[in-house]
């Protein structure tokens, strides 16, 4: 008596071949039923279709991103205070939150005032003398500054665009330091300007002549959006401190870089 793996295998191939051919048959008397014209339009559907869902994920995109990122934000910092009223008994979903901003906002006050300001120095000198931590603290220091609404900040003093890497080529930087080089043929006043490489917070430092730099009227806030941005922040015209104009799309004919007081 034959098993059902044997009965399978006596089917013979001729069979199965013509199954096969009948289906492809089919499919394309199905295709080619289509007319030149039906043709187009399924195509013009489609494309339509394509364009306008692909607007869509465009538009809502940013929108998703922005939503999830402040309800991120709005759970992370609700996070340091809520454990604290969760213990208490008290569950209100925002408390935390609310009151986490109230803290940093009494904290600038505190800081702001002569006795914070002490304490703040007295913190600062003790973290100094922890090898490793005093490091991570500068770096960061260093960068909370430069987007500090203190002006008297000594990070980053105004927003440059250099000649580099090669000629035509432009790139924006921060101006962070005055440096005076004495030479057998006299002094030359150069200015330091840091190029971010990488976001912000890692760069080249070049010592640039001030009469190579050119100084767009931008705000630093302002060119750390560019950066941080990739460029997509960045207007089309730009306006120097004396208001001439520069044509983002033309830079490369800019040839007189000009300079403060001249």
């Amino acid at each position: 008596m034959e098993t059902g793996e044997e009965q399978l295998n006596l089917i013979p191939l001729s069979a199965v071949d013509n199954s096969e051919n009948g289906r492809e048959s089919v499919s394309s008397s199905t295709s080619g039923s289509r007319s030149p014209s039906e043709q187009a339009f399924y195509k013009v559907i489609r494309s339509w279709a394509s364009k306008k869902f692909m607007t869509g994920c465009v538009i809502l995109l940013p929108i998703a991103v922005t939503f999830y990122i402040t309800w991120w934000f709005i759970h992370f910092v609700d996070g340091f205070f809520s454990p604290i009223y969760k213990h208490l008994g008290i569950n209100i979903f925002g408390l935390g939150f609310v009151t986490s901003i109230t803290f940093i906002f009494i904290a600038g006050v505190f800081m702001s005032s002569w006795l914070g300001e002490s304490l703040l120095s007295l913190g600062e000198w003790l973290i100094k003398k922890m090898p490793f931590i005093s490091y991570i603290y500068s770096a960061s220091k260093q960068i909370s500054a430069a987007i500090s609404p203190d002006q008297k900040s000594k990070a980053f003093k105004e927003v440059a665009i250099i000649r580099h890497p090669r000629i035509g080529e432009y790139a924006f930087g921060f101006i962070t330091s005055t440096v005076t080089l004495h030479g057998s043929s006299g002094s030359e006043e150069l200015n330091c300007v840091y190029v971010p490489s990488n976001h912000l917070y890692i760069g080249d430092v070049f010592l640039i002549s001030s009469k190579d730099i050119i100084r767009p009227n931008l705000s630093v806030r302002e060119g750390i959006e560019i950066v941080i941005s990739g460029g997509m922040s960045v207007p089309q015209v730009l306006t120097t401190l004396d208001t001439q104009a520069i044509d983002i799309a033309g830079l490369e004919n800019f040839t007189t870089p000009l300079v403060n007081g001249d």
